[in-house]
This record gives C-alpha cells, structure tokens and sequence, in this order.
C-alpha cells in the first residue's frame, strides 16, 4: 500500500487543490506542499528495506491478454529519481509561491505541478513497461500544459507544440520498443525483462529494438539528433523549468536508459549509439551555451551538455562509467534546480534575463548572487563542490574505453574541450550577471533581494552542493551503492568518492579544463558576435515552425483533393480499398490466376444443399438490390424496395436459426426506414445528377469487382474446415451466464466489455449528430419528386390514432422482449429499438410539439444513465473480488409466481435499453422537425384553416 499512496498522493493533492479552488492560492499551496511531504514520508518509511537491497512491490492483475497489469517497483533506482522529484518537486512548490503572482491562474499551476509529479513517480515506480508508457505520456501531455501556461504568449504556444510534438513522437516510437520488447521476453513486467538480457541481446529484433527505445529515450532527455525543442521549453515559468530540468522530464529519459541496462548494455549496438550520442550533444550543448543571451537559455543548453554527459556515460559500457552517470544524476539534479531558481529570481527582481543588460547585481542582491555563485562553480566542475566529484569520475571513464580502437584519444580530448566550455559558460554566469560594470536598462530599477522563503529552497539546494562536495560517502554513499546495485542488476564495481586521489590524469583533465575555460570567457566577446547571427539563421523554434506550416499546407491540399464533398467519391475510394489491396495480394499470390480460379479457392468441405425456400429469399434478396439501384430517381419506390431487401435478410437469419438477429434485423430495418422517410421529404426535387460514361464504368467496375472478391472470399471460407469458439458459449452460456439464450449471454456476459463500448460510441454519435443537426436550416418544398403537391394535412388523424393505440401494445412487447431476453431471443437492444419505434410514430405521426409536449424525458439524460447503470453493474462485480462486468445469477422462489431466475446481466441489459432508446431518440427528436418556431407555425396555419 506504501506504493499506491507515493504514486496516489500527486493525483490526490491535484484533485483536492481543483475541489477547493475558490480557497484561492494560498491552499492551493498549501495542499501541494502536502502532498510532496507526504510523498517524502513515504520515502523515509521505505528507506531501511531499500537500503538493505531489497525490492518492494505491489501489483494487481488487470488486462492479462495484453500484459497490461498495475505492477509497482521500488527499489534504489527508483528511490532515487522519486526522492528527487518529491524533493526538488516540494522545494518547486515553496519557491513558486512566492514566484507566481496570487490570481486565479496559481490554482491551475499547482494542479498541473501535481499532475506531472505523479506522472513521474508512475514512471519511475511501474514495475510494468506498458503502464511504464502510459506516465511517460502523461509527462509529455501535462508538460505541454505547463510550458504553454502562458497562453497569451507565443513563444510559450509554439514551444509547447513544438516539445509535445518532440516528445510525442518519441513517445510513439518507444511503445513499439515496449511491444517488441514484450514479444521477445513474453513478458512486459520488468522483473520478466530483466532476468532474460541474454535472450534479449541474441534475438534477431534486437537492434530495431535497441534503436526504438533510444528513440523514446534521446527525445525526451534532449539528445542529438532531438535536443533543439529544449531550449524552447524556457518560455514556461521559472519553477516550471528548475522542475523540468532537474528532476523531471528530461530526466525521464536518462532513467529508461539506466532501468533497461541490464538488458541493452553490452553489445556494439549499445556503445556506439549511445556514446557517439552522448558525446556529441555534450559538446554541442556547451558550445551553444556559451553563445546564449537569454540567461535560462545558457542555462537550457548546459542541461542538454550534462544530459549528454550522464549518456556518454552509460555508452561507455563499464560497470564504474555507470556508477558514475548515477552519481552525476544526482549532482546535476540539486545544482541545475537552485541555477534555475536563482536565474528566476533575477528575472522576477529585474524584469529581464537579457545578459547584455544584467550586469553588477552583487551590489543590490549579494545574497542571491552568493548562491549562484557557488551553484555555478558546481556546474562548472570546481573542486569540494559536488559537481567536481562526478567530472572527475566522468574524466577517468573516457580514458578507460577502448572501442574507438585509433581514436580513443578524441573521447577524453572532447570530454576536456566540453568542461572548459562549461567553466567558460560558468564564469560567464556570474561574472556577466554579478560583476562586468553596472546594470543597462533593467525594467525593474533599483533591484533588490526577493522574499526570505523564496531564497529558502536555492539555499537548501546550495548548501547540499557544498555538503556532498566535502563529505560525499557520508552524505550520498549509501544512496550512490543502492542506486547502483539496482542500476547493475548486481553489486556494484569498488569505487572512491574521495576528494582526493592523488596526481593523475583526471585531475589534470580537470586542471587543463579550468584554464582553458577561462581563457575561452576571457576571448568570448569576439566568438560571440561572431557567431550570434549564425544562431538566430538556424533558430530552431522558427525552423521547426516553417516544417510544421509546409506540412499543414500539404495536409491542406490532400484533404481538399480527397475530401471534395461527394459521397459517391468516398464509397468508389472505399470499394476500390476493399478490391485493390485483397485482390493484389491474391493474384501476387497466384491463387486467382488462371482458369483453376474457382477451384483454388474451393476447399475440401462440400457445399451445403440449397433448397428451394432459400434460393427464391435470394433471388428475391437479389432483385431487390438491383431494383433499389434502376429506381434510384423514385425514391419512395426505391425505399419500398430497399425495406424488402431489408425483410430478406431478416429471413434469411431465420431459416439459418439465427432468431435473435433476426429480430435486430427487422427493428433496425423499420428504424432505418422512418428515418430515411423523415429526410426525403426535405430532399430536393431535382437533385440535378448527371452521370457520365466514366463514372458509370467506375461504378460498374467497382460493384462486379467487389460483390466478386466478397463472394469468392466467403465461398473460400465456408468450404474449408475451421474451429469454431461457438462450442464453448454452448457449453457455458447456462452454467457460465445464467442464460439458455447464447447470443444474449455472449453480449452481456462474455463480451459485455464489448458491449459496454459500443453503448458508449453510440451515445457519442448520438451526441455527434445532434450538434451537426442543431441550427440546420432546410427549405420545405411544395412538390414531392414526382410534382405533386404535398399533402396540407401534416398530421393525418387516421395515423395519429392508430399510431397512439399502438404505442402502450408496442411498449408491452418491447418490456416482454427485454425480460425474455437472457433465457428466449430478445434483449436489450432488440427492446430498445422496438421502444423506439413506437415512439417515433408518435413523431411522424402527431408532430413534435405534440410528442414533446407528453414525452417531457430528456434523451441525453436517459441515455447517460443508461451508460451508468452498465458502467455501475460492471463495476459491481469488483466488490465482491471478480472482474469488471461478472455475472452473478441465481434462482428464487417468490409467492404466487413460483421459481425464478435472476441476473446482474439483467440490469446490464437494461443500461444497455436506456442507452440506446435515448440515443436513438436524441437523433430522431432533431432529425424529425426543422425548427419548433417553423413546426408552431405550420400548426397555427392549419388551425386558422
């Protein structure tokens, strides 16, 4: 339960910040900062078994056909990244009160931060990569929420889209990495994966694979060839980016590379992707932040530097390179989240994070300068700072690889070039901000220290740096060996976290990386303007945007060629689908080649006998067709025609002993038929088609072709022996369901899930075509297709009578056939579409002011509840410990009536009655009248009359 609650407890506080948003900001705040403190309690609690090596988890059963189960993992690799993100998320929380101004917008903030802190602990914490894919979603889509929280702005929309767009589609390629991944283990739970590298590594699939989750991994954690939307993320609020950047998100990536290692790590494939990776989007992210102006925007990139940094890492493939990464992710963590915050906080005092304009602040703001300071030198690599202890591990991993064979040298030679940019981009943090003369045109003159609390957080972050730089085995050791071991799969390599190892080529890299770096800030002015319009020509935002407007013009221009407006041209479009791809593959294949045709397709079972009764159905069935397409101008005699087809099919369900769809058959049928009645009379006279000798070849063509490929298919099916599931719903529909009616057992039973879906699709149409038909304005015309004149009378009294003396006799059988329905043919849906049948006679028949004016049932509302008491009866089941939609039946004796049987399917089968009457309905009652202001006006006229 310890679990649930860490991943719950964000979700919780989200929920209770929206239910409590009139309390405005200030609990808002509040219940944040109680739910990243709960969520750290939990840590603590869980620390001694973690510490012991242990691994706690949780999981319960779910969708077993597709692997999908709510499974839990702690252990030290996941207690690290969720300490971070509890810790860092809290002191988010503390600095962002103070940071954001107290309106209305601070409530949606935090509910958004919560939001992305759960998200992240579910991906740190899934013990299973399917549920793993779900967070890992969840972070891109609540990322792009708090990126854009500025709607108002451009920068922040074009930078969301453009991250959302990024990480999506990486996001995309890693569920494809998970799917394979799951084919090759026969497992998606982690403990499943992870015990089977070797049969992972030797698997044909494994370099597409590989491929695919380095994909997911590199877009989100900003690597070449995907850093570029990164750098535009810095249009979201300051506490947003200290967030994302330290232990959020773009660690998100860094942690799939360190959770899947065991699996992955070892072959070619690993260290040269990984590595060659890592390396370049190090140097490259340095060199870019060297040449920045916007003070988050050095700071962006050098996050991309050190995220390709910790991934060259775990590309050089050695037990201490991966120590190392680990022990990096930690340092960059607490360091790049108080740079942010201090960065914030300049802005938030200044008005601007332009550095040609921040200069001298140490003299209005040397506390805050004083903090940046030393979080800067850590970044920088400066010794008795945590970031100087993982530079040197860092350092000497790049001398022990030797898979670059003659080129060794370049991993260590670009390892030293990317920490003098970093101490270069460093001294340019505080000597451009603090020092280098006295500010130029701040928005915010005199500047000046921000809140004590708002300090709170850099200074807690500050001080860690120092404390891990000066005593790291007391400090980290324990979490480091934890973190490690869960990393490796096994006890971790002998490491020190000295601050002293003697003279050697670590400390000399390190020694040469300081002075060049300061040589480069000292030369950086002439470097800089040279190369500024360089970066503002390749600016990525604006490539990205002019990629992103071509496509939605060529997007623009084959909708408008495929969607022209005609119906025809979509069902030809279909049809041709239907006939081309099948009929490819089958002649590709041979087996419709020839004059042996037929007999190819013929298979070894012999064809059933035809009897008389049955060949005149379908010669009937046949003519009908044929009739409906000669008729198609006399539209009342075309529908008279299509209803007949209609009665065959019906019939023929009947004389294949298929009752139930029979009845289906005959209520869709007369539905359909009213329905097509209501909307001819609004059809046009004329409807002006000319059909040419092309379209008529076409239409012809397709028709033989398709009406060919489905016959041949059917004939091909029904003479080849199969096996059929239907013995099992014979033998389990009474003991299983409760029922002597299969088919209505296999709809709210066996596949109630099914069931449930397709109730919920309807509603949506129902809902879909209520608002396309709201509004419409239709002429009524004078004459029917024929010229004649119709009818003044609306609303014969002869229907209308007839009509309402049916509807209590039709509604007794649709009540009979929904009670009949689990043991005889019949059901819910059957009943329902009887129920609307004689209420949509009362529509034709007497109007809809007069039908609304008795009928006061809100169709939407009917239907919902439907949808309700199918989702409640589902859900019932799960209290008593069964899954979702299990039926419970028993028989009862009651007095005068005698034995009984009762189903919980019953009263799914009645959600399923109410859904599908409103929404029936809900169509019919929009469909039937134009207006109500024109069907009041036409009864006033006849009354006049």
């Amino acid at each position: 339960m310890l679990m649930i609650a860490l991943v719950a407890l964000p979700f919780a506080g989200a929920m209770l910040i929206q239910f409590c948003k009139r309390a405005g900001s200030t609990v808002a705040f509040a219940l944040a900062a109680a739910a990243a403190l709960g969520a750290l309690g939990l840590l603590a609690a869980s620390w001694p078994t973690v510490a012991a090596g242990q691994v706690l988890g949780w999981r319960h059963d779910w969708l077993d056909a597709i692997g999908l189960h709510l499974s839990l993992r702690l252990d030290g690799l996941s207690f690290t990244f969720a300490l971070l993100i509890a810790g860092i998320g809290l002191l988010v929380i503390v600095y962002a009160r103070y940071y954001l101004p107290r309106v209305a917008s601070t409530v949606r903030f935090f509910t958004l931060l919560m939001l992305f802190m759960g998200a992240m602990l579910g991906v740190v914490l899934s013990g299973n990569l399917l549920l793993m894919l779900m967070f890992w979603e969840m972070t891109s889509i609540v990322s792009f929420l708090l990126i854009g929280f500025w709607s108002y702005r451009s920068d922040a929309r074009k930078g969301a889209r453009m991250a959302l767009t990024v990480t999506g589609a990486g996001g995309l390629a890693l569920l494809a990495a998970v799917l394979l991944l799951g084919h090759i283990c026969g497992s998606l739970e982690l403990n499943d994966i992870l015990a089977q590298a070797g049969a992972v590594q030797r698997h044909p699939l494994y370099p597409v694979m590989l491929v695919l989750v380095l994909v997911g991994a590199f877009t989100k954690s900003a690597q070449f060839p995907f850093f570029f939307w990164l750098p535009h993320a810095m249009s979201a609020p300051t506490p947003v980016s200290a967030y994302l950047h330290s232990a959020t998100m773009v660690k998100a990536g860094v942690f799939l590379l360190a959770r899947l290692y065991p699996v992955l790590d070892g072959t070619d494939w690993w260290f040269y992707l990984v590595s060659l990776s890592g390396l370049i989007t190090l140097v490259g992210g340095a060199g870019m932040a060297l040449l920045q102006r916007d003070l988050k925007g050095l700071l962006a990139y050098s996050t991309i530097s050190h995220l390709g940094l910790i991934t060259l890492l775990f590309g050089l493939d050695t037990q201490l390179s991966t120590v190392a990464a680990l022990f990096h992710i930690i340092n960059h963590a607490v360091f790049k989240a108080s740079l942010f915050m201090a960065a914030g906080i300049i802005d938030h005092e200044t008005g601007t994070r332009d550095l040609t304009r921040l200069h001298g602040l140490w003299r209005y703001m040397p506390h805050t300068g004083a903090l940046a300071i030393v979080a800067s030198l850590s970044m920088a690599g400066v010794p008795l700072l945590n970031g100087f202890l993982s530079k040197e591990m860092f350092f000497g991993e790049t001398l022990a690889q030797g898979l670059f064979g003659h080129f060794n040298w370049m991993v260590p030679a670009m390892a030293t070039l990317a920490g003098a940019l970093s101490v270069a981009y460093s001294l340019r943090f505080i000597y451009g901000v603090f020092f280098d003369g006295t500010p130029n045109d701040l928005p915010n003159y005199p500047p000046h220290e921000p809140p004590r609390l708002m300090k709170l957080p850099v200074e807690i972050l500050v001080v860690i740096c120092l404390v891990v730089g000066l005593v790291p085995n007391v400090t980290v050791g324990a979490l480091l060996d934890v973190t490690a071991h869960a990393t490796l799969n096994g006890p971790p390599p002998e490491y020190s976290l000295s601050l002293w190892h003697g003279v050697n080529l670590p400390l000399l890299m390190s020694l040469v990386s300081m002075v060049a770096g300061a040589l480069l800030f000292r030369f950086r002015r002439e470097a800089f303007h040279r190369h500024h319009a360089t970066l503002a020509i390749l600016n990525a935002r604006d490539r990205f945007e002019d990629v992103m407007q071509a496509m939605t013009w060529l997007a623009r221009r084959f909708t408008a060629w495929m969607e022209n407006g005609s119906l025809q041209r979509y069902v030809a479009m279909l049809l041709a689908a239907m006939v081309l791809l099948p009929g490819w593959y089958l002649l590709g294949a041979g087996a419709l080649q020839g004059a042996d045709a037929v007999r190819a397709l013929r298979g070894p079972l012999p064809q059933s006998p035809l009897d008389a009764m049955t060949a005149l159905a379908l010669a009937i069935l046949s003519l009908g067709a044929l009739l409906v397409v000669f008729n198609r101008r006399r539209r009342v005699v075309a529908l008279a025609l299509l209803s007949t087809c209609g009665l065959m099919v019906a019939l023929l369900f009947t004389r294949f002993s298929a009752p139930d769809l029979a009845l289906t058959q005959i209520s869709v049928e007369v539905v359909t038929i009213l329905l097509l009645v209501l909307g001819l009379y609004f059809l046009p006279v004329d409807a002006g088609e000319r059909v040419g000798v092309v379209r008529r070849v076409r239409d012809i063509t397709l028709a033989v072709a398709g009406g060919a490929l489905a016959a041949g298919a059917a004939f091909a099916v029904m003479t080849r022996p199969y096996a059929s599931i239907g013995d099992f719903f014979v033998e389990n529909a009474l003991s299983g369901g409760g029922g002597h009616n299969i088919v209505n057992v296999i709809l709210v039973d066996f596949r109630g899930f099914d069931t449930f879906g397709e109730i919920c699709v309807l509603l949506v149409a129902g809902l879909g075509v209520q608002a396309m038909l709201k509004g419409l304005r239709l002429a009524a015309p004078d004459l029917d297709p024929n010229g004649t004149p119709w009818a003044s009378q609306s609303h014969p009294l002869l229907l209308s009578i007839l009509a309402r003396l049916m509807l209590p006799l039709t509604m007794l059988v649709a009540v009979f056939i929904l009670l009949r329905g689990h043991n005889l043919p019949g059901g819910g849906f059957v009943a329902a579409l009887v129920t609307s049948i004689a209420l949509l006679l009362q529509y034709v028949a007497s109007g809809v002011l007069w039908t609304e004016a008795r009928i006061t049932v809100n169709y939407r509302v009917l239907a919902g509840v439907g949808i309700l008491v199918a989702g409640l009866t589902g859900a019932g089941s799960w209290l008593f410990g069964y899954p979702f939609l299990t039926t419970a039946f028993g028989h009862f004796h009651l007095p005068w009536i005698g034995e009984i049987e009762l189903a919980t399917a019953m009263v799914f089968d009645l959600g399923v009655y109410f859904t599908v009457v409103g929404t029936t309905l809900l169509i019919v009652s929009h469909l039937g009248v134009r207006d109500k202001r024109i069907a009041a006006r036409v009864a006033e006229s006849q009354e006049d009359r």
